[in-house]
């Protein structure tokens, strides 16, 4: 199931889905998360916003799983889990088989 979440500290919809993954999936505010990813691409001379960057931070701290289907599909299928589920531009959070 679908739910509308934005941990954007300001309430503002912008181009932050990792951010807001991240900080639902750890359950850090999105201020934590930001500054956390910001300063490690600090730290590698990268913006946290590049695409490797952000590959390169999930590879390292999660467990990749193949999966060819649908967000809410994964969601079903792993539905007693934690899930950073990524796709082309784009990076959401399932949780408990709800997908925000």
């Amino acid at each position: 199931m679908w739910k509308y979440y934005n941990a954007n500290a300001m309430g503002k919809n912008i181009e932050d889905c990792t951010i807001r993954a991240i900080s639902c999936a750890t359950g850090k505010s999105w201020d934590y998360v930001y500054e956390h990813l910001s300063d490690i691409a600090q730290a590698q001379g990268e913006m946290m916003s590049n695409r490797g960057f952000i590959q390169n931070y999930l590879n390292r701290r999660y467990e990749k799983i193949p999966f060819k289907g649908t967000v809410g599909e994964a969601s079903r299928e792993f539905k007693d889990n934690i899930l950073l589920i990524t796709m082309r531009g784009h990076i959401t959070c399932s949780k408990y088989r709800n997908y925000l």
